[in-house]
């Protein structure tokens, strides 16, 4: 094996972005809300957390998880945009946030997405779901499935809607879990959580985003807000500048404007003070030999791109150690492991991507390898 160190970043993150107002020098953050966390969406990792782990209501904020079940729906194929969702007289007995649909009102889903994420309507969160799984309950069970799946240990889901249940919680910690699955895999959700302003039946329903961070705070791009009488205020925030997408969720706020200040001072700690920084070879990776292929040679790629996040006050090296195999035998796959890129932050290894080969190579035939033997033969017969 050989070893190839090269150095790829002199992070000298040294500048610090302007303070803002609720974050202080000492990088905690002043929020009003019991329950909160901060988390960036490429990596999962937690920036900030205050109670993260108490369980509350989450009112309608539990949307999350129905929206994303809905866009795992569109992308496996088993619904479409343009399919048409029958009203049940069930939901549109739902109340609260609603659009007032109608007892076999038809609306596509790509409405009654935007009807659930800008406007939160019950009404249409339920139609969603009785049309995917045939009843509310039977949705609410895949509701659960998912949620264990991700990780989400202190959530019981007992509707689609958030609408007050008894059992019915969830978390900071939990809610950010969902948020980066909806937001990291299906990035279409931004055409609606992005909305301000819309309309519904063709002009005659207006509707307007009960996230009021999209209107004002720079690179918002959504999520879910929440409140019920007895939840509080909730809201699961997110916002992307240069790059970096960051989740803010705030639970049990006193007010709605304690809850947008708390994602906003929560949002504007993390820009402030983190950054994603991408990783390359500052040197060709040099191609492996082959045994008995074809080609001589296979050349390695990283097999995906890797982005470390890194506080801006961090004044640390960010290196590479390069292995790779001496030399492999064909047949080589499109995608075989040839070796490993180590990434380390002054000193301490925080990632491994690794070099797979860019295209296959065939194996010789037996008579390529004697024609090849013969050919070497001749060569050494014309040379004595």
């Amino acid at each position: 094996m050989k070893r190839i160190t090269a150095l790829v970043l002199a992070a000298a993150l040294l500048w610090l972005a302007p303070a803002y107002a609720h974050a202080d020098a000492g990088g905690a953050v002043a929020i009003t809300a019991p329950s909160a966390i901060l988390m960036e969406k490429s990596t999962g990792t937690v920036l900030y957390e205050q109670e993260a782990h108490a369980q509350y209501e989450p009112a309608s904020v539990t949307k999350v998880m129905t929206l994303l079940l809905v866009m795992e729906a569109i992308d496996s194929g088993a619904l479409s945009w343009n399919d048409m969702v029958t009203a049940s007289a069930y939901a549109c007995s739902m109340g609260g946030s609603q659009i007032w649909l109608k007892e076999n009102e038809q609306m596509s889903v790509s409405d009654m997405v935007k009807a659930v994420a800008v406007a939160s309507a019950n009404d249409c969160a339920v139609a969603l779901a009785e049309h995917i799984a045939g009843s509310e309950g039977a949705f609410v069970e895949r509701m659960n499935q998912r949620a264990q799946e991700l990780g989400m240990e202190h959530t019981v889901f007992l509707n689609c809607t958030g609408l007050p249940a008894d059992g019915h919680v969830s978390c900071a910690y939990d809610i950010a879990l969902m948020s980066r699955e909806l937001i990291l895999n299906h990035p279409d959700i931004r055409q609606y959580t992005t909305i301000w302003m819309d309309t519904l039946r063709d002009g005659q329903f207006q509707l307007s985003n009960t996230n009021r961070l999209i209107f004002y705070y720079e690179g918002a791009t959504g999520l879910k807000t929440g409140s019920t009488d007895s939840a509080l205020y909730c809201l699961s925030a997110t916002a992307e500048r240069e790059g970096m997408e960051l989740i803010a969720v705030v639970m049990h706020a006193a007010t709605s404007n304690d809850r947008f200040e708390s994602a906003k001072a929560l949002l504007s700690y993390g820009f402030a003070n983190w950054a994603l920084t991408p990783v390359y070879p500052d040197q060709a990776i040099p191609p492996v030999r082959v045994a008995l292929g074809q080609a001589d040679t296979v050349q390695p790629l990283p097999a995906r791109e890797c982005v470390i996040l890194l506080a801006k006050n961090q004044a640390g090296a960010v290196t590479t150690q390069v292995t790779l195999a001496d030399s492999v035998e064909a047949p080589v796959e499109t995608g075989q492991k040839l070796g490993e890129i180590a990434v380390f932050v002054d000193g301490q290894q925080v990632d491994t991507i690794d070099l797979v080969a860019l295209e296959g190579v065939e194996r010789l035939t037996v008579g390529a390898i004697f024609k090849g033997l013969l050919g070497r033969l001749f060569l050494q017969g014309e040379g004595s």
